[in-house]
């Protein structure tokens, strides 16, 4: 039996037997979020008495936020979500935990706990070690514009507060600007193009995301300012960060995976009646010219 991919519809023709696994995505204009629903997707492809379906919210909280309400009343038996926003997201995650219907994070928290398991690496972290390789490729002295991801999820305010509490350990290196591009690549370019036309100078961009990155490159070069001569470091190790680093173009990169098949296997695991875990840490590793031959991209 194969499983049913079903966007924007509603469960209205299932079998009494099925297992509906939902999933209220944020956005589906985001390469990464794109592949988080293919992961999982595939994941489940093929497995007896088991329908996934997903909805995309086109980036607005309050769709994203009616997307689980329309699960809790179609009584799906998951839900799975990455909250747009940590702290509206709240009160409909209660929601669900009333109405007795398990609830996975997947890359993005909430503030509460009222969750069954949330999966995620740790942002923090990863802020943390993009401000040691900046500091360090910059010999402790520059200025740094930073490409921030949707400041409302609990991975920009990890990769913010990673980055910050960390670069400010070094007198010599100045952030210049912090620009909301919300992993978008078109957005990247736009707000670096008006930063290079506004006479901002830097020496290094830090971009929260592979997909900031990678237009903050294409600003760049249709301005005729060669990326070689900066020091860009990414977030989630796409294939187009593993071309450029490759090309000199990005430094560094930070896996980050999207967790599509840990939540499946999580939601899979909930249906066997299996004790799941509250919280599952996922590995990330530093990717430079030094391994990106190495270590394949997470698409």
């Amino acid at each position: 039996m194969k499983i049913v991919f079903i966007f924007m519809v509603f469960v209205c023709s299932l079998s009494a037997k099925d297992k509906v696994i939902a999933f209220a995505q944020d956005t589906m204009a985001n390469d990464w979020r794109v592949a988080q629903v293919k992961q999982m997707q595939d994941a489940l492809n093929g497995i007896d008495g088991i329908k996934f379906i997903y909805k995309d919210a086109n980036g607005d909280t309050a769709l994203q936020i009616s997307h689980i309400e329309e699960f809790i009343s179609q009584k799906v038996d998951v839900i799975i979500t990455s909250p747009r926003d940590s702290k509206l997201s709240v009160f409909v995650a209660k929601k669900v935990k009333e109405a007795g219907i398990p609830l996975v994070l997947i890359s993005r928290g909430i503030e509460s706990d009222d969750y069954t398991t949330f999966i995620r690496p740790q942002n923090y972290d990863i802020g943390v070690s993009a401000a040691k390789f900046i500091a360090k490729s910059l010999n402790g002295k520059g200025k740094v514009f930073v490409l921030q991801h949707i400041p409302t999820t609990t991975p920009a305010i990890g990769r913010t507060n990673g980055f910050f509490d960390t670069i400010k350990q070094y007198s010599d290196i100045k952030v210049v600007d912090m620009k909301v591009a919300d992993s978008l690549r078109q957005k990247a370019i736009l707000v670096t193009e008006d930063a290079i036309k506004n006479g901002l100078k830097f020496d290094a961009i830090y971009a929260q995301s592979d997909s900031m990155a990678v237009g903050a490159v294409m600003a760049l070069e249709l301005n005729k300012i060669d990326p070689k001569n900066l020091v860009i470091t990414g977030i989630d190790y796409i294939s187009d960060a593993q071309k450029l680093i490759k090309e000199d173009k990005m430094k560094a990169t930070y896996i980050y995976p999207t967790g599509g098949k840990e939540g499946a296997q999580i939601a899979l695991d909930i249906l066997a009646g299996k004790k799941v875990p509250k919280d599952v840490i996922l590995k990330s590793e530093e990717i430079t010219k030094e391994n990106v031959d190495k270590i394949k991209p997470i698409f």
